[in-house]
């Protein structure tokens, strides 16, 4: 699957609310709940212990992100990330 597929599969994928000249928020939502519970354990982990997911979480929180919306973020990276391990067969390399 693509990264929009699996993104939409899991939960993960953003629903912009609007409405002719009226514009909401966008949200997640939809997908497996079992699956975003566990990629948003995963993601705080992540974001404290491996350098590459932390330092994206932290771009987006210095660029004035909500921290929430940066989880989310690191959530969808971390799935991408997964699936790419999944699709090549191979283990995932920092660099």
């Amino acid at each position: 699957l693509d990264r929009r597929q699996i993104a939409s599969l899991a939960g993960l994928a953003p629903w912009t609310r609007q409405s002719g000249t009226w514009k909401g928020k966008s949200f997640i939502g939809g997908g497996r709940g079992k699956v975003r519970a566990v990629l948003f354990m995963a993601a705080l982990v992540a974001s404290r212990h491996n350098p590459v997911i932390k330092a994206f979480r932290d771009r987006l929180v210095a660029q004035g992100k909500p921290k929430i919306v940066a989880t989310v973020a690191t959530n969808r990276k971390l799935l991408t990330i997964l699936n790419a391990i999944i699709r090549d067969k191979r283990p995932w390399q920092s660099a």
